[in-house]
């Protein structure tokens, strides 16, 4: 053995456990959806006392399952853990005996799944399914309703190793129409082979699902590099200190819109314009993309977070990098002349914002240049 060696040995010890985990926790965290379906499925079916909620089940049991601190049990979710279950009941055929204690019991006494499922034969092994699919990719799957097509993504998923990103990306495409409508289906499959982004440990850990299930702040795992890491830690102290009436919520606040997830990097309340101050950080020049997904941010607390007596939230958009700190405010639509005002007092001035960002970032990255016009 010598020393490269010695490197690619530890290498390979490391990416093969960090897999392992990996497929640990999503395998446990597939099956504990899976089985929150199969519990209420019976319940629906059998419990005594089933009447007693009627069609509100899902929003009295959501409501209190939130209560006991359970992540990702809302109504909706719930539902989809029920769809889940119903669509890949041969599932059970994969539990291991430790899995099937939590089986529910039926009447006689008998766990649940003891009989064969009655289900369309699937295209691919359940047990297989399970090992290489997390359950980000079957609530995708799920949400397809024709067996055929859904059929053709799980053989797509398994045999490429698409990563969840890339299934829905594959989904929104067409693929499964485009494939139908080809005459060379070989090639077709080649290039979108080419192009594919494979499932990876790091990916599978950077799913929302995974890491509120390990019990792990957003903060944790979702930052974008230790630079902004870094800066957002730096930049709520700032704005804490102005002493402006910022009062600090939340970082990395997760929201959902339709069926996708996105996160906040800081906000605040103002208890002076009574309303809410998102803050989001760029470690790149601006575009206007930035601004349209903090302006979406804007519209999603505008509907669902605005109190009465609130003022419309407000947004921050800081983008750091090309030698420059570039500060825009989002006034989402305000037209009152006085809260305007009011804004541009209490708010910190564009100048005194670039020179904290600028003053971080010499901080960070020593040596780091300024430009010919000062920026």
């Amino acid at each position: 053995m010598d020393f490269e060696r010695l490197v690619r040995q530890i290498l390979s010890v490391h990416e093969h456990l960090a897999l392992r985990a990996t497929k640990a926790v999503n395998l446990s965290l597939t099956l504990r959806n899976w089985l929150i379906g199969c519990h209420i499925q019976e319940y629906e079916l059998r419990g005594e006392d089933r009447s007693k909620c009627g069609e509100r089940l899902f929003e009295v049991l959501a409501n209190r399952l939130t209560g006991y601190g359970l992540p990702n049990c809302s109504r909706r979710q719930l539902y989809r853990y029920v769809d889940f279950y119903r669509l890949y009941p041969q599932i059970v055929r994969t539990l291991s005996p430790q899995f099937r204690r939590l089986l529910p019991a039926t009447s006689s006494g008998e766990k649940v799944g003891t009989l064969s499922p009655q289900s369309a034969t699937p295209a691919i092994p359940r047990d297989e399914l399970v090992n290489c699919l997390s359950y980000s990719h079957f609530e995708l799957l799920a949400a397809i309703e024709d067996p055929l097509k859904r059929a053709f993504y799980e053989i797509e998923a398994v045999r490429g190793t698409w990563s969840v990103r890339e299934l829905k990306r594959q989904i929104a495409s067409l693929y499964y129409e485009r494939s139908g409508l080809s005459r060379n289906k070989k090639k077709l499959a080649g290039m979108v082979d080419a192009k594919v982004e494979h499932a990876k440990p790091a990916l599978s850990i950077r799913d929302p699902y995974v890491f509120e299930f390990l019990g792990l702040n957003a903060s944790e795992v979702m930052s974008e590099s230790r630079l902004e890491h870094s800066l957002l830690d730096k930049l709520k102290t700032f704005l804490l200190e102005l002493g402006r009436g910022f009062c600090f919520e939340a970082r990395q606040r997760r929201i959902l819109i339709g069926d996708e997830h996105f996160f906040v990097d800081l906000v605040f309340y103002h208890r002076i314009l009574k309303c809410h101050v998102l803050v989001e950080l760029k470690s790149a020049g601006f575009t206007h993309e930035y601004l349209g997904q903090l302006n979406t941010y804007l519209s999603w607390y505008r509907a669902h977070e605005m109190s009465a007596g609130d003022s419309p939230p407000v947004g921050i958009l800081l983008c750091t990098e090309k030698n420059h700190a570039l500060v825009k405010y989002a006034l989402a639509g305000m037209n009152s002349r006085l809260f305007v005002s009011r804004y541009q007092l209490e708010l910190p001035e564009e100048g005194e914002m670039r020179a904290f960002i600028e003053a971080q970032l010499k901080e960070e990255i020593p040596g780091r240049r300024r430009s010919k016009d000062g920026t």
